[in-house]
């Protein structure tokens, strides 16, 4: 590869040999991913990863796309590009999930408008710890140039997720009915989704010292709070599924409680929430006063504290949050399933 530059390219804009130092450098991260089912390494023209099948008659492949939306804005404000990756790697993973597949592999794209090695690294870091939490493996990615098109300081990063559940343990929730238990699985702050809305809310793109303004509530800066990685599911919830009848699970994301539990409902069912009974952090308070935002939009923007939502049988439910419990991940009753439809917040 040292043979290979170009000085037109470079005059252009785009410089060949800072793409090939961002490999080197991000390949200590990316070998943390693989594991026994990884064939050959970074380089090639496509990911190989050998399937078995052993425990899946029928295996059924699922996959997922996202991006972090414009969280990315909060990480160039402040410079702190490790743990973004995490995001993009739970929003794919925590998805799929919710059909009950295991993630396997996992590829990010990342556009930005000037290749910095440096940078680059420290974004796949953030991809590949995020693997690691979802014992994914990263089999590879893009790294795209766009000089004239982004500014230089400037990146988006998207990813893209495969997963395998066998057709038999795909989640049905045939046998969902009133009386069943929603269990809630808490967030570690606003995740990935609603910063169009924190950005106005502190009119951080005007005043981005507002980032490192220290809120006692918070217990730390604005900007750490808001950084706080996506929590991923993964494996408590793969570790669930093995012990009780998972019957439906929601990835609490963009439109919040309102759009995203009706995902996972039977037909008839509704999902009924007492609000007190939502351990919301100190953060969407914080949001909610310094925005004045009403709290059906909060509910309907923000996950308020609750990353994901469980529904299991009454007779399951304690059973499930000490699996949970056991696996690594608070869990708590969050409400009850009642006939109708949608989300009734009492």
């Amino acid at each position: 590869m040292e043979k290979s530059h170009s000085e037109s390219y470079a005059a252009a804009g785009v410089d060949i040999t800072a793409g090939y130092k961002a490999v080197e450098l991000m390949k200590q991260y990316v070998n943390r991913t693989m594991n026994s089912h990884c064939i050959g390494g970074l380089g090639g023209f496509g990911g190989l990863f050998e399937l078995d099948c052993t425990d899946m008659p029928h295996p059924v492949l699922i996959s997922g796309t996202d991006g972090v939306g414009t969280k990315l804005r909060i990480a160039q404000l402040m410079d702190k590009h490790d743990t973004i990756g995490i995001d993009c790697v739970a929003m794919c993973v925590n998805d799929i999930i919710c059909a009950g597949a295991k993630p396997l592999v996992f590829l990010d794209y990342i556009a930005c408008g000037k290749n910095v090695p440096e940078r680059i690294a420290e974004i796949v870091k953030g991809v590949a710890e995020g693997c690691v939490q979802a014992d994914c493996a990263l089999v590879g990615g893009e790294t795209a140039e766009h000089p004239g098109v982004m500014p230089a300081d400037d990146y988006d990063l998207a990813g893209f997720t495969v997963g395998a559940v066998d057709k038999s343990k795909i989640l049905d929730n045939s046998t969902m009915q009133p009386g069943d238990i929603l269990i809630a699985l808490p967030s570690t702050g606003v995740h990935s989704n609603g910063f169009s809305l924190v950005r106005k809310i502190f009119d951080i793109e005007n005043h981005p010292e507002v980032l490192e303004k220290r809120y006692d509530s918070l217990g730390s800066i604005l900007g750490e709070a808001l950084l706080a990685p996506t929590k991923i599911y993964v494996k408590p919830v793969l570790a669930l599924m093995k012990e009780v009848t998972v019957k439906g699970v929601s990835h609490i994301t963009g439109g919040g409680f309102y759009e995203n539990i009706p995902r996972s409902l039977k037909a008839g069912c509704c999902a009924r929430i007492r609000k007190e009974d939502v351990r919301i952090p100190a953060l969407f308070d914080l949001l909610a006063r310094e925005g004045n935002v009403p709290e059906r939009d909060m509910f309907n923007t923000f996950n308020m504290g609750v990353g994901m939502v469980l529904t299991v049988a009454a007779e399951d439910a304690g059973k499930a949050i000490e699996v949970l419990q056991a696996n690594g991940q608070d869990a708590y009753r969050l409400g009850v399933i009642a006939e109708g439809e949608g989300v009734e917040l009492v």
